[in-house]
């Protein structure tokens, strides 16, 4: 240690306080890693390794990227899984007495991250805090680039699930913790800090709380709050004023989503790829602004369950929808307002260049129209809106006078500062120009005094002002002139004259270049003053770029308005998929009815061939009932549409090998997961339950859950299936009723209707949809030939067990016979059951356990 260099000395002291992070060090004009740093980030960014003399037996590997040029390369680093260290130069090598004072400005990690180029403009990027006692939690969740900062506590019923459908609306990329959450990474892609407890204990700064629940003894939601606050200010060291509220709410006062709900349901997200299109979001964005985007995103993941709140939403989208001039001339000025969000998280940060601040003050130009028009709208939250609205006069006057419009992005480049604004500025400035006039003027005079026509005065920051002949007019330097330079073809010189000058002229641009920064950072400062005003409207200006985005696509699209009530119904006439239809390659939209309720109509039976349309059927008439709760329009004739506390999907086939879990298994822990957090006002979206074991096994289980569903929950229920059989419960049970998709056989073919019509299907079509999957001719017709000889007999799964293709060990629950071992104990079990106390875990349970005894 002893023989290392002070520079190195003083790298090792900082990295050691930043053992977890990539520590990035400035050198000049590069931030440099070293030792394993320098590994990791060489191979990383593919940038070249070398190494640097630092007093040990060996070269130190070395790499490095240049300072100006920085964000690519964090970004890459962060998106790879690495926290980042800046340890910057905190005063002037030139005039540093020693080793040049250094220290680290900030860390930046997947959650902390506010550089423009390194966030997504229409995603939030969201950091979350998660806090357990006993068996409760809080959370904590913002987004550090917008200033947004919310807060729930769960304390009832099953706290885990509810906590982790949290997590999933948010998706943070970070998350900071007092319990072990790496299960959570089963759900999402997240990156998890380690941090100590007590910073959950600290006390929580006193802002602004805007809440949606009684305060009381038990707000443990601070203890979340307080521990992302000191998280937040230990990496980004800097003020965090932009953050002036926390809003406190409940997660029952929202729609519900599980994971398997939003992913099925492809709300922002497609399953194909993670992208936006072909999801509803893809649909229904249609906004002018980033912070219109992500608020509409953010809509969709938490649709309303307030009544009153849904129609303040859709009186403002029914009266957009109506006056299409004032909607289209919002639209249009939106269209020039920046991210006023993310710009105002800059300032007050301390991040925010000349650029930023002049997109500021474009934006400002365009609110007093904007609240103009706002002026003309009747609805309550367009009013609202309007007077939260600030138009910013004082603030856009400053900008336009002090800032250059074509200044740097790099602040201490210079031509920051307007000339007219600061006399000290304006004379500097002066000087500087005429000395580069009397560089000009020095280079024309010495042309013609040496005869050399093609001598050069430039500069740059090794030498300063040189003068430059080529080797070919050597013989024509004078006497006075002094070498300081030799290159392969010239030789550069200075003169005393010109060494003078030089003095004069880089003190000025010194002392400018210094002056302007410290004006700008003023004028940031004033303006990071008005940072709770600037985030207010920009936050109703987002409210109505979403409103105006709803209303363009309800009249764009034909969207009606829903009639949302408070009973347990929903009665949807001529309702339309709202993706489907407008995927490019979709045919005209079959549009059909829909009508559910707690009562005469629970339990839709949906029966029909493959590809007719049964999934597209359920999944729409979710996403219309997500619409309406977001308070959007929906795409039907009409549609009244109650309140709907969650919805549960069970859709498609998965597994999950690495846990040991069939598809089976995994379909029926889904199932068993619905049933016990599904409630009388939840929508259930079950697709082919059953499907996933023998046909008995399978028809029992679905035949079971409908009954379960029906008599015992009273559950309102889309139920599609391949088993006919079950369509005889619509005269067992009242609350069941039978649907089927409409399709006719054309010769060997089969024609898709799309209608949905009551009754029960009468054929599943099977064979027609492998041959239109382009299966095998030679096994089409081997199918044909094998289904004749089923329709034959009498009991057509009896017949298709006794075939050769059989899976042994697929044994029907229901094949009972009283001479078989152990039937006796099975009626005893049974008879000792009570049913009506049973859940549906006991249940599935004790069906796992009697198929066993068999």
């Amino acid at each position: 240690m002893e023989n290392l260099t002070p520079m190195m000395k003083q790298y090792l002291k900082t990295k050691e306080q930043y053992k977890d992070c990539i520590l990035m060090f400035r050198l000049g004009d590069f931030y440099e890693m070293f030792f394993d740093d320098a590994l990791t980030a060489s191979k990383e960014l593919e940038i070249t390794l070398t190494g640097r003399n630092c007093g040990m037996d060996d070269r130190a590997p070395m790499c490095g990227v240049p300072y100006h040029s920085v964000d690519p390369y964090i970004a890459k680093l962060i998106k790879k899984g690495y926290k980042v260290a800046i340890c910057e130069q905190l005063e002037d090598p030139a005039q540093a007495k020693g080793i040049v004072k250094r220290d680290v400005t900030r860390i930046i990690t997947p959650g902390t991250v506010n550089e423009n180029t390194l966030l997504d403009e229409k995603e939030n990027n969201y950091i979350m805090s998660l806090f357990k006692k006993g068996e409760v939690y809080s959370l904590a969740v913002s987004d550090v680039s917008t200033g947004e900062l919310s807060s729930c506590q769960i304390i009832y019923g099953n706290t885990l699930e509810k906590l982790i459908n949290e997590v999933v609306k948010y998706k943070p990329k970070e998350i900071i913790s007092n319990f072990d959450t790496k299960f959570l990474k089963e759900y999402i892609s997240v990156y998890i800090s380690d941090v100590t407890e007590d910073i959950f204990d600290m006390p929580f700064p006193l802002i602004s709380i805007k809440s949606k629940i009684k305060t009381n003894d038990f707000d443990i939601w601070r203890n979340a709050c307080a521990g992302l606050y000191y998280y937040l200010v230990n990496t980004r060291k800097t003020d965090l004023s932009h953050i002036t509220s926390v809003y406190v709410y409940e997660a029952e006062k929202y729609m519900s989503l599980d994971a398997n709900a939003r992913d099925n349901l492809e709300l922002t997200e497609n399953l194909k790829d993670n992208k936006r299109y072909g999801t509803l979001l893809w649909v229904l964005d249609k906004t002018s602004t980033s912070m219109g985007s992500r608020l509409l995103k953010k809509w969709i993941e938490q649709p309303l369950n307030d009544i009153d709140d849904i129609n303040l939403r859709l009186d403002s989208v029914a009266e957009l929808k109506d006056k299409y001039i004032i909607r289209q001339e919002l639209m249009e000025l939106l269209k020039s307002v920046y991210d006023i969000e993310r710009l105002v998280s800059k300032t007050v940060m301390a991040n925010a260049n000349g650029k930023d601040l002049i997109a500021l003050k474009n934006s400002f130009y365009k609110l007093p129209h904007i609240k103009e028009l706002s002026s003309k709208l009747q609805s309550r939250l367009c009013n609202e809106l309007h007077n939260d609205i600030d138009t910013f006069e004082d603030l856009c006057t400053l900008i336009d006078k002090s800032i250059n419009e074509d200044c740097p992005i790099i602040l201490r480049d210079g031509n920051l500062i307007k000339t007219g604004f600061d006399e000290e500025v304006d004379k500097l400035r002066k000087a500087s120009h005429g000395g580069k006039s009397w560089i000009i003027d020095f280079e024309e005079k010495e042309k013609e005094r040496t005869g050399i026509k093609k001598l050069r005065v430039s500069y740059n920051k090794v030498f300063g002002y040189y003068i430059e002949i080529t080797n070919s007019f050597i013989d024509q330097v004078p006497n006075d002139y002094i070498r300081k330079q030799t290159l392969v073809n010239s030789e550069r010189y200075i003169t005393s004259e010109l060494k003078k000058m030089e003095e004069s002229i880089l003190g000025a641009e010194e002392k400018l270049i210094r002056l302007e920064y410290e004006i700008f950072c003023r004028i940031r400062d004033t303006v990071a003053a008005s940072a709770e005003k600037l985030l207010k409207t920009a936050y109703s200006l987002s409210v109505t770029d979403v409103l105006c985005s709803l209303s363009e696509i309800a009249d764009r699209y034909l969207y009606n308005r829903p009639n949302m009530v408070s009973a347990c119904e929903i009665d949807i006439k001529e309702g339309r998929h709202p993706v489907v239809e407008r995927m490019p390659n979709c045919p005209e939209f079959i549009p059909n009815d829909l009508y559910i309720n707690d009562t005469s109509d629970k339990t839709l039976i949906i029966t029909g061939p493959n590809m007719a349309g049964k999934s597209t059927y359920m999944r729409q008439a979710a996403l219309i009932t997500v619409m309406a709760h977001i308070g959007s329009f929906v795409p039907a004739q009409s549609a009244t549409i109650g309140i709907t506390d969650k919805i549960f999907t069970r859709i498609g086939a998965s597994d999950d090998l690495a846990g040991g879990k069939s598809t089976f298994m995994m379909e029926m822990s889904e199932l068993a997961y619905i049933l016990e957090n599904a409630t009388d006002r939840s929508l259930l979206i079950l697709d082919e339950i059953g499907r996933g074991t023998s046909t008995f096994d399978g028809l029992s289980i679905a035949w079971a859950v409908i009954e379960y569903l029906n008599e015992t929950r009273s559950l309102r229920t889309l139920f599609s299936t391949h088993y006919h059989e079950l369509t005889v419960l619509e005269d067992k049970f009242s609350g069941v009723r039978n649907y089927f998709i409409s399709a006719i056989k054309k010769d060997k073919d089969i024609v898709f209707l799309r209608k949905v019509k009551r009754g029960a299907a009468n054929e599943s079509y099977g064979i027609e949809v492998a041959r239109l999957a382009g299966v095998p001719e030679q096994l089409i017709v081997r199918a044909g030939e094998f289904l004749m000889e089923l329709e034959k007999s009498e009991n057509k799964r009896t017949r298709i067990r006794k075939k050769e293709s059989f899976i042994e060990g697929q044994v029907g629950i229901l094949e009972f016979n009283k001479q078989d071992n152990g039937y006796q104990e099975i009626v005893e079990i049974l008879k000792q059951c009570d049913i009506q106390k049973m859940t549906p875990l006991e249940a599935l349970n004790l069906l796992y356990e009697l198929k066993n005894k068999i």
